[in-house]
């Protein structure tokens, strides 16, 4: 399917132009070429307030909708990511800039996610207590009311989804704040499939903004929770804001995340997932290998290997279907992850492929030498970004993985099971992998991870029904006794 085919079809984003909010308006642009994709709307404060009263109006009735109906609606919207799969895979590669395979990955995600949400208003809500004779007791799990959902750029379908999906399913309505860079695949096209899907309307908003729509959002009384997922920077006021007000917060942030390679792996295997995990969608990805810890006796012939990798990996516009790598989202992000490479290799690091870019897109990069008090080994990077670290030592290993102040997922390779399994049960990380890379997600798995990777806060799979819900505790007796005051 061509580019060209987004301009038709069912849903018809491209050339969207939507009426302009207290924001105004502004252009979508696709990275790869510039192009101009659509105009949206930017909520102001007010608009922001607005959508969270309609949204806590409309969700009254929707906690009152029988749990088959609920989970029928969800199902839909999942036959729907499907149905239209081909059409929604290309409009995500394009508006964020990843090839077309991770346009598809999300689309597919996107109709899982939807599936396993429709089984949670069918499941136990709650539990009988033990109580005295004349009395039941028991606790069950009631909905929040609305819940925030400010979702990023990188992967907007999936990240958004996975939060609104669950929500409504627990009986809350919902007010998404996407990213401006992706707003419809991070909002307007979930609000599409859901309207199709015979969700009631006004339960569901999406108001693409910036900081002072998003602190509207969080601020509004009628607002229990906020679930974001984006930088450290903005979880930490997220968290502010919502400490203030005593909301509940989930907040999936960043870190840092080490792939630790043993003596005993196989370093074309080990060269592969290194790829793999720093390079895919450009390593804006929060489970990205940051770190690629590699014993000392091999490490030259590792670097070998990693560099021929990353010379040959093409790049170019990802909806083509051509290429490894697209660009990165906007030039704000390649100049950040080009001054953390710059300031490495003043720092002492050794360049030993890419390191420069063309426009948005950043040639895959490997650094050697990389030690702690480098901004590449300290910090996030989000970009293609291979950092080479040698070790002598499991211990040593275990040492400057744990280095850090907050880890999504960390991976360890080795071909000795049990000698990997000892490595990973000490490593500080919200997922640990056995002989795979760090970017993994099945979407059944509770997803988070400790310090600024978001303070150990889980979603996804078995934690979803404890994020989008509390607890009511009941008791009923058949009279009212009286007391003895």
């Amino acid at each position: 399917m061509g580019a060209a085919d987004t301009t038709s079809g069912f849903f018809n984003f491209a050339g969207l132009k939507q009426a302009a909010l207290g924001g105004g308006l502004r252009d979508v642009v696709e990275p790869a070429t510039g192009q101009v994709l659509c105009s949206v709307g930017i909520a102001s404060a007010a608009d922001m307030n607005t959508a969270c009263e309609a949204s806590a109006a409309a969700q009254k009735s929707w906690a009152a909708v029988p749990p088959r109906e609920k989970a029928a609606i969800l199902r839909r919207a999942g036959a729907l990511f499907e149905q239209h799969f081909d059409e929604l895979a290309l409009y995500v590669a394009r508006e964020t800039g990843g090839i077309l395979g991770k346009g598809q990955h999300e689309i597919r995600e996107a109709a899982l996610i939807c599936q396993l949400a429709a089984s949670l208003p069918l499941q136990s809500q709650g539990h009988v207590l033990p109580s005295t004779p004349g009395r039941t007791s028991f606790a069950r799990r009631v909905p929040h009311g609305v819940v925030g959902v400010i979702s990023p750029f990188n992967f907007p379908m999936i990240l958004t989804l996975r939060a609104v999906a669950p929500a409504l399913a627990a009986g809350n309505g919902v007010v998404i704040k996407p990213d401006t860079r992706t707003p419809v695949s991070g909002g307007l096209m979930i609000a599409r499939i859901f309207a199709e899907a015979g969700l009631p309307a006004g339960l569901l908003h999406v108001l693409p903004g910036d900081a002072e729509a998003g602190e509207a959002l969080v601020v509004h009384s009628k607002v229990p929770m906020i679930a974001f997922t984006g930088s450290p920077a903005v979880g930490r006021r997220i968290g502010e804001l919502a400490g203030r007000h005593l909301k509940k917060v989930s907040l999936e942030l960043g870190g840092t995340n080490s792939l630790i390679i043993l003596d005993d792996a196989d370093l074309d295997v080990a060269a592969s997932n290194a790829a793999w995990g720093a390079y895919f969608h450009q390593g804006q990805i929060c489970m990205a290998a940051n770190r690629i810890l590699v014993h000392t006796s091999m490490v030259a012939e590792f670097t070998k290997r990693l560099v021929a990798k990353a010379v040959h990996l093409p790049m170019g516009n990802g909806a083509s279907g051509q290429v490894a790598l697209g660009p990165l989202i906007d030039a704000k992000q390649r100049d950040r992850v080009h001054a953390l490479v710059q300031d490495s290799i003043q720092g002492g690091a050794k360049l030993e492929a890419g390191g420069s870019y063309d426009g948005l897109f950043y040639k895959p990069t490997v650094l050697s030498g990389v030690e702690p008090g480098m901004r590449v080994f300290d910090e996030e990077t989000f970009g293609p970004v291979a950092n080479i670290i040698s070790y002598q030592t499991d211990d040593e290993a275990i040492a400057l993985a744990n280095n850090n102040v907050g880890s999504l997922s960390s991976a360890v390779i080795s071909k000795s099971v049990g000698r990997a399994m000892a490595v990973g049960q000490q490593l500080k990380s919200g997922m640990v992998h056995i002989n795979d890379q760090t970017v993994n997600d099945d979407c059944v798995n509770p997803f988070g991870g400790p310090g600024i990777a978001g303070n150990g806060t889980s979603v996804g799979g078995p934690a979803d029904l404890e994020e989008y819900t509390m607890w009511q505790w009941v008791t009923v007796k058949n009279e009212a006794p009286t007391y003895p005051f």
